[in-house]
């Protein structure tokens, strides 16, 4: 498949069959990774592979609990809209899924934060190719979960990316076309 043809086909995944992920998918996920482009080459990325039903426990914990608290904090409307999309605090992915590739920053290399989401898109796209399915789910308070994970001093838990073959009959939902988010050589130009 072209990059094109496997970003097409690629969906957000929020339920996983319970058949095993390979190791040597998992490593091409890994490797995938590994030669996606940073600022000044820093590869300011760590990432904890984690298949331990215990460790996926303390981890969809530290998440929940920092999703009530995000949850009580928006407003009823934006609530409503989260829910109406099928979203809640409660992440059953995190424990459903066979493996969680947890994504960190290192938040003492310049800039990081661009550098790791690049790795992550590479990750998802690399992920779609070996026929395994993901959704970017980010922590509303990584912190937590990043304290659940003993994770190293200076990194931040940028994103988990539960990994498996999906159980979601939900279907890819609608892309906009190209002409609705780009102008040509300045902002409000749509022509060419």
């Amino acid at each position: 498949m072209t990059i094109l043809e496997t970003a097409t086909s690629r969906r957000t995944t929020r339920k996983y069959k319970q058949d095993p992920v390979s190791e040597d998918d998992i490593r091409y996920v890994l490797e995938t990774i590994r030669q996606s482009p940073s600022g000044s080459n820093a590869q300011p990325w760590q990432v904890i592979i984690v298949d331990d039903l215990e460790v996926k426990k303390a981890i969809r914990e530290a998440s929940e609990e920092g999703e009530m608290a995000f949850y009580e904090s928006i407003s009823p409307e934006r609530r409503k809209g989260y829910n109406a999309k099928g979203l809640s605090p409660s992440k059953p992915l995190l424990t459903e899924a066979p493996v969680l590739l947890v994504v960190l920053g290192d938040t003492t290399a310049p800039n990081y934060k661009p550098s790791v989401w690049v790795s992550i898109g590479f990750a998802i796209l690399a992920s779609e190719e070996r026929g395994l399915s993901t959704v970017t789910y980010t922590p509303s308070d990584p912190v937590l979960v990043t304290v659940a994970l003993s994770a190293p001093e200076g990194y931040l838990v940028e994103a988990i990316l539960p990994l498996g073959y999906s159980d979601d009959p939900k279907p890819k939902e609608p892309r906009k076309p190209v002409e609705k988010f780009t102008q040509w050589n300045k902002g409000g130009h749509n022509s060419h």
